[in-house]
């Protein structure tokens, strides 16, 4: 028998309430494989409020705190504080929260718990929008995608703007570990959690999380369209430890047409809408590979 690519263990069991092909419940799989039994979770109003089910029950076999929309960055740093006080080092704390409660409402906190150090890792599985209030727009919603709430008049609602760039945003903090992960590569992903649990201070971990609802696309292309934000260089794959930059996966360089044209949130989208996107992609793609100044031999 082949050895397994991944950990065995299965900290997720059966019975959440998770929507077919739900990329978020493939992230949280990942990161308890990474992360093994000792694991604190808190996790504030999201679709993972909603996911492990109903109370006594829960698919998560980890304990769990569930905090307001705004606080997982001051609940992981008061949880990690409290084990300190109890002398408990063998305790790994987890922040786990969507784009909305991390790039929004949850930034203040966030962003706190970085400049103070806390020694926690902080995940947030980016499903592009408010999906579990009815998909509406978030920072983290890209350009030229359809949600409920982008105005713009008939047949047009959809958002202007650019994706907020969270990696950089964390960077920026001096923190020692940030990495972006994708649930279409899990070996990268359980890798790099891995790194980030053996580092002191506090940790990123921007998560890829296709939404079948929210995204309209069919849920048993989940990890397909993954895998094709990596090889479109829409979701780059990388890490910065201690300000160091490398690519871990460089993708196959194709066009980003292949990624949109798969989702009904980017159906309107008309040729001149997808150039423009291409020509962003592109951009921040030569942008990234320049300040890692990657080698052949540093791919994974």
């Amino acid at each position: 028998m082949a050895k397994p690519t991944i950990p065995t263990y299965e900290g997720l069991r059966c019975g959440s309430l998770s929507c077919p092909g739900c990329g978020a419940t493939l992230v949280m799989r990942y990161l308890l494989k990474g992360l093994g039994e000792n694991v604190i979770l808190s996790i504030p109003a999201c679709c993972w409020a909603v996911i492990p089910g109903y109370y006594p029950n829960s698919s998560l076999g980890v304990a769990t705190i569930f905090s307001a929309f705004e606080a997982t960055g001051a609940s992981i740093q008061g949880i990690k504080a409290a084990l300190d006080v109890k002398g408990r080092s063998d305790v790994t704390v987890v922040g786990f929260a969507g784009d909305g409660g991390t790039a929004d409402i949850g930034l203040q906190a966030l962003s706190g718990a970085a400049e103070r150090g806390a020694d926690v890792i902080y995940v947030m599985y980016d499903n592009e929008a408010y999906m579990n209030t009815g998909i509406q727009r978030s920072s983290m919603t890209p350009e030229g995608a359809w949600t409920t709430t982008t105005p713009g008049g008939k047949k047009q609602h959809f958002k202007r703007e650019v994706k907020k760039n969270m990696m950089e945003i964390m960077i920026a903090h001096h923190i020692p570990y940030a990495a972006s992960v994708s649930v279409g590569f899990p070996e990268d992903f359980v890798r790099k959690i891995q790194a980030a649990k053996k580092e002191k201070g506090l940790k990123f971990i921007h998560a890829f999380s296709p939404c079948p609802p929210g995204w309209r696309h069919d849920p048993s292309k989940t990890i397909e369209i993954a895998k094709l934000a990596v090889d479109t260089h829409i979701f780059p794959l990388f890490e910065v430890r201690h300000g160091k930059y490398t690519v871990t996966r460089k993708g196959k360089g194709l066009p980003v047409d292949e990624y949109l044209k798969r989702q009904g949130r980017f159906s309107h989208l008309t040729a001149e809408d997808i150039k423009k996107i291409q020509k962003n992609v592109d951009v921040n793609w030569e942008i990234l590979m320049r300040t890692a100044s990657v080698m052949t031999d540093e791919i994974y």
